[in-house]
């Protein structure tokens, strides 16, 4: 008995047809009835019952299937358990990230990654976090760094590489330059300048103001030219603690706002080895908090 009569009888009892199964596994039909004749007089047993339009199972080959699937299966697993324990991670591996993303040195890591396993491909997008979590969790990517406020997003597991309490970064010229802190109720007077919705810093400045809506007088895409809209003293930017560069932070209160950047992957687990190396890899080579 081999695999490939295994396969191929699967393969017809599967697809109900000889053609069908010599396209599925690229083998002349000539070839797949040969191979299951000859495991049929090994058994001793008709295993498919060829009299009619459609090919079917006989009894005995009603019982066979399953237990060919399972031979099957196993060897495959078998197989992938050798290439993952050797080393051989092959395929593909989808990943996202958020505009703009400084934390984390992502281009040194798939670059770390290619040249440990340079037989994958890995491909690369960015769009805002809300967009990256609803790809995760049907399957679109495979690893990406978010941005989310409060309890983790719904389908997706997490680590969390930075959480940081937003605050209002000004310019020299603005009515708040030197102040220490300022209430979130005393914020909202004020026309902000802030990322998009479905960003995670927007979202926690969304979150903090609950029924209150933010006065959002200046949108932009990523956070240099939010940046730049405040450094021409054009308003006060919500931005995280760290991206405020020369501009002077206000720390916001009375809720303080946080926002968290994140490695996130679906919560079920990564299928591919090339996915769950590189998540490995990951973790290895960031700090988390």
């Amino acid at each position: 008995m081999e695999l490939r009569q295994l396969e191929y009888f699967v393969a017809v009892a599967e697809e109900g047809s000889f053609t069908r199964a010599a396209e599925r596994v690229h083998v002349a039909q000539p070839g797949i009835s040969a191979q299951i004749r000859r495991l049929e007089r090994e058994l001793g047993h008709d295993l498919l019952d060829r009299s009619g339009r459609t090919v079917t199972l006989t009894g005995v080959g009603a019982a066979v299937l399953p237990l060919a699937r399972a031979a099957l299966g196993s060897v495959e697993s078998a197989r992938r358990t050798v290439e993952e324990m050797a080393g051989l991670v092959r395929g593909s591996v989808r990943v996202g990230m958020v505009v703009s993303c400084g934390i984390m040195d992502l281009p040194e890591l798939l670059s770390a990654f290619h040249t440990s396993f340079p037989d994958v491909e890995i491909t690369l997008s960015e769009a805002n976090s809300s967009t990256l979590i609803e790809s995760l969790v049907d399957g679109r990517l495979d690893f990406a760094l978010v941005g989310y406020a409060g309890a983790e997003p719904e389908g997706v597991a997490v680590r969390v590489l930075a959480d940081e309490p937003l605050v209002a970064a000004v310019s020299a010229s603005d009515p708040w330059y030197g102040r220490e802190s300022v209430p979130l109720e005393e914020l909202l007077e004020r026309g902000l300048i802030c990322l998009p919705p479905g960003t995670g810093l927007r979202g926690a400045l969304d979150a903090a103001c609950g029924a209150r809506r933010p006065r959002i007088a200046f949108e932009a895409s990523a956070p240099p030219m939010v940046i730049t809209l405040a450094q021409r003293g054009l308003g006060p930017a919500v931005l995280a603690r760290s991206m405020v560069g020369d501009l002077h932070a206000v720390r916001i209160t009375d809720p303080v706002p946080h926002s968290r950047l994140a490695f996130a992957w679906r919560a079920e687990g990564p299928h591919s080895p090339a996915a769950r190396t590189l998540i490995g890899l990951a973790e290895n080579q960031v700090t988390t908090v």
